[in-house]
């Protein structure tokens, strides 16, 4: 009769069944207890985890209700001092009492661990400093004192919860100024780095640019073929880039107000575009769920960035690392290496499509906006640090200035401004529609912060350029901060 020949892979299968099977009927039993070893193990862990305040004084109530450790444990642990209480019905070392523990922690001052670990996962570096500063002043002397008086749960030292800073004082802002022009929405809005001029892009298929300061309308750019997304106005260079849903990406000499140069590759409407600010690099995001590096001058496609897995709203470059960062509608912001082309972080917080990214001017740190939250959060690796809650709309846009005033755009028209320290929500505007527009005509599409950031300059649904300033008549006392606690309670994601 024939031996049937199995494969290695086959015999090791069954051989690993029939040892599967040996002892299936041992699972989930425990290995017996050795004693002794316990004994030891609960020894070591007794010093270790309360060995530094063995030595200390007890409560007299706890003192009387909890008996004292025998000489043997003392000396088993090293010690000749009273030290914590042991329940005296058994010969091994256990954990202490709850009332032990309770003497324990009122005798020592808060840990700067404990403190960093009951405070919530919203803290930046400036709120650590702030907050449980009360907590920290009280010396161990105080606390030992209180306690040999025999101090109750109701003293002065009971653990306090972190207290959170008062938000920062900012002037409101308000109307300063309307300018018409546009014959469709306005999308996308670009500041020359002179502080002269902005550039706006439009529905109509035009790119207008407007004198800063006077608001008049300076010269009208035609070629997009489709909605103009996308502005931005180099600072090495005397170029304008557009780009479109008519998946164009163009490149204008201003010296000449004509194109120079086209970037194809893109296989759908391209929805926003942002340029490095150190070298001649150029990023575009698509509805074709890519964002791509290009070279300025040779309009080579140096990376395609892949990964997201929808449409791709809007990119940022930035000269530290990492240089890139997108977000996209599948609800997903990456990090990007772009030596590499590669994703180096993805932050998957949101719940809905990111349709706007900013980046703070100081800090290493940057926002993006989603119907469900804006989301603060700390570079290089998208450590997220606080929610901003309240803006219940589609945030389309965010800007930030240097002294810390977070505004987002919505598409119901409103615009809500915060402290970017504390994620305090200190002024709501809703600019009425301009006569002839309809009320769902109120969307802002695209914001940013002059230069000098003294003026805010919006870009809306109604088809206008508004521009805001800060009121400078307004005082901190004609202006109250009315902040409470609980208006900065932070969730995790």
């Amino acid at each position: 009769m024939d031996v049937q020949k199995h494969s290695v892979h086959t015999l090791v299968f069954r051989s690993l069944k029939r040892t599967h099977d040996m002892f299936v009927s041992d699972q989930a039993k425990y290995i017996p207890l050795d004693e002794q070893s316990h004994k030891l193990k609960m020894a070591v862990k007794l010093k270790a985890d309360y060995g530094a305040v063995l030595h200390m004084p007890i409560l007299k109530e706890v003192k009387e209700r909890v008996p004292q450790p025998t000489s043997s444990m003392q000396l088993q642990l090293g010690y000749a001092q009273p030290g914590v209480a042991l329940t005296a019905d058994t010969k091994i070392h256990r954990n202490p009492s709850e009332a032990g523990v309770h003497s324990m922690a009122l005798a020592l001052p808060p840990s700067q661990a404990s403190q960093d670990a009951s405070r919530t996962a919203a803290s930046v570096p400036e709120i650590h400093r702030h907050a449980g500063a009360t907590e920290r002043s009280h010396p161990p002397s105080t606390a030992l004192s209180l306690m040999e008086s025999g101090g109750t749960r109701t003293s002065a030292l009971m653990r306090r919860a972190p207290t959170m800073p008062k938000p920062q004082w900012h002037p409101p802002w308000k109307l300063f100024r309307v300018i018409s022009g546009h014959l469709g929405w306005v999308r996308s809005i670009a500041v020359e780095p002179g502080n002269q001029w902005f550039v706006t892009g439009s529905a109509d298929r035009t790119i207008k640019i407007w004198d800063l300061a006077s608001g008049k309308l300076k010269l009208s750019l035609t070629g997009h073929i489709s909605t103009v997304r996308g502005v931005a106005v180099s600072s090495r260079s005397p170029y304008l880039f557009s780009c479109g849903e008519d998946k164009q990406v163009k490149c204008w000499d201003l010296e000449y107000n004509k194109v120079i140069r086209h970037y194809h590759g893109h296989l759908s409407a391209v929805y926003g575009l942002d340029l490095h600010p150190t070298i001649d690099v150029l990023v575009t995001c698509s509805r074709d769920a890519t964002a791509r590096v290009w070279d300025i001058r040779s309009k080579a496609n140096a990376h395609t960035l892949t990964g997201h897995t929808n449409t791709v709203a809007t990119v940022k470059c930035q000269a530290a690392e990492p240089q890139v960062i997108t977000g996209s509608h599948d609800s997903t912001i990456r990090l990007w290496d772009l030596i590499a082309g590669k994703t180096r972080a993805t932050l998957t917080n949101h719940k809905k499509s990111v349709r706007s990214v900013v980046l703070h001017p100081r800090q290493y740190t940057f926002s993006s906006g989603s119907a469900d939250n804006i989301k603060e959060w700390m570079f290089p690796d998208g450590k997220f640090i606080q929610n901003l809650s309240g803006h219940n709309a589609i945030i389309n846009t965010l800007a930030v200035n240097s002294d810390g005033v977070l505004v987002s755009g919505a598409d119901n028209g409103t615009i809500h401004m915060w402290d970017w320290r504390t994620g305090y929500n200190f002024q709501r505007i809703h600019a009425a529609v301009q006569p002839g527009s309809l009320d769902s005509e109120s969307g802002i599409f695209a914001c940013t912060f002059d230069n000098s950031e003294s003026r805010l300059i919006t870009a809306e649904a109604d088809k206008t350029v508004k521009v805001y300033k800060e009121d400078d008549t307004a005082t901190e006392e004609s202006h109250p901060v009315n902040w409470k606690p609980e208006m900065l309670k932070r969730k995790r994601f």
